[in-house]
């Protein structure tokens, strides 16, 4: 198994509102949030993965959101091993490897976990573009911050009138 192998392919997701708040999740029985993210299945593309894990995690159509922009290179953290799922150490995955994408949503949308086949999150809050650093768990501060400071430009393109 090659060192690349090792990281689990994976979308990482920015959903932004008209009030320029960013949403985030926190994770089922646990004091733990993030923003969505999810795997990218075999043949299928990072945006239709993305697209796919908005509809799953959160109930937002695809027809809801627009595409601000995505990160240039893709980023990888490694998960704990006291924190590793089952299926992820029986694979010999040591953590993930993402590519991550800022979206806007075009209307309100209602969200909604009900289409989230693994049931991972039971609520919801809108933030400030830079609150999600403290609230993640340490192991993905880095990504977050790095992910955030990345598509900044692309987040003040969409909510600053600089005319």
């Amino acid at each position: 198994m090659n060192e690349e192998s090792n990281y689990r392919l994976n979308v990482g997701l920015i959903i932004v509102n008209n009030y320029g708040k960013v949403l985030i999740c926190k994770r089922k029985n646990s004091n733990q949030w993030q923003f969505p993210q999810g795997g990218i299945d075999k043949g299928e593309s990072p945006i239709e993965a993305a697209k796919r894990e908005i509809f799953e995690e959160v109930g937002i159509k695809p027809s809801k959101i627009k595409v601000l922009g995505k990160i240039k290179d893709w980023v990888k953290y490694e998960i704990p091993k006291e924190l590793a799922k089952k299926s992820f150490k029986k694979k010999g995955i040591v953590g993930q490897k993402q590519k991550w994408f800022i979206f806007k949503i075009k209307s309100e949308a209602c969200i909604s976990f009900v289409n989230d086949p693994d049931n991972e999150f039971d609520d919801f809050a809108w933030v400030s573009y830079w609150r999600p650093i403290a609230l993640i768990v340490s192991f993905k501060k880095e990504v977050y911050r790095n992910v955030l400071a990345e598509l900044l430009p692309i987040y003040f393109n969409e909510f600053l009138d600089v005319s």
